[in-house]
């Protein structure tokens, strides 16, 4: 009776495996689907609307291309969620200030700072760890406006931690900012700290939410390999 338990518990354990692989399998071909056919028609109204901005004049032109970038990243942010949330490829040796300095000249905010407390480097998938830090920054200039402070630094032998002066996020919300949807600001897509939160955990590293010295946001990432 013991034995046939065992080989219960061992059989229920794969059956469980073998359907969350095939939900996961689903899942990616749905994200694929969902992703290409909006991706299409999001690009034509998106050029048509640049052409009607160069050839007329109209309040609505701005809005509406404001609304359409925004379709766009959330699909964006969608299929990365969908598809990569939980995987990494070949990981390799990846500079952090290389790293988030090549996402932070693609931010629009002139007025924001980076500071790099410690120069180190960690081990990677350099494609998953440039979704954390886009997400990361896009974070610190959604809450922290087009003035903050973003430093990095490392805190321990394997802990890092990216950290604003922005207005900070309340103790009991730190957990909820994880969750898929949730955004406290009024344009956010609620996917990018689920985002950063997923990839982290498939890299093996926890990440925390706390609050900086400054008042601000800190993200502290453990267990990670730096070099």
């Amino acid at each position: 009776p013991l034995f046939q338990g065992v080989f219960r518990d061992i059989s229920e354990r794969l059956d469980r495996m073998r359907e969350l692989q095939r939900q996961n399998e689903r899942l990616d071909e749905f994200a694929s689907v969902v992703s290409h056919d909006l991706r299409n028609p999001m690009s034509v109204a998106h050029g048509r609307a640049t052409l009607l901005d160069e050839e007329c004049e109209s309040e609505h032109i701005d809005p509406l291309l404001t609304a359409l970038d925004r379709m766009g990243t959330i699909i964006e942010d969608t299929l990365v969620l969908a598809r990569n949330g939980r995987r990494v490829g070949d990981m390799e040796t990846v500079s952090i200030a290389d790293m988030i300095g090549n996402c932070w000249q693609t931010v629009d905010a002139p007025g924001i700072t980076l500071e790099f407390v410690d120069e180190f480097s960690i081990r990677a998938d350099p494609d998953r760890l440039k979704h954390i830090c886009e997400n990361l920054v896009r974070n610190a200039v959604d809450h922290g406006g087009d003035t903050v402070t973003v430093r990095v630094g490392q805190a321990d032998e394997d802990t890092i931690y990216f950290e604003d002066d922005g207005p900070g996020i309340p103790e009991g919300e730190r957990d909820a900012v994880f969750d898929p949807g949730y955004s406290s600001v009024p344009d956010g897509t609620g996917f990018g700290l689920a985002i950063v939160q997923g990839l982290a955990e498939a890299h093996d590293w926890t990440v925390t939410l706390t609050e900086s010295d400054a008042g601000g946001a800190r993200f502290e990432f453990g267990g990670v390999e730096i070099e």
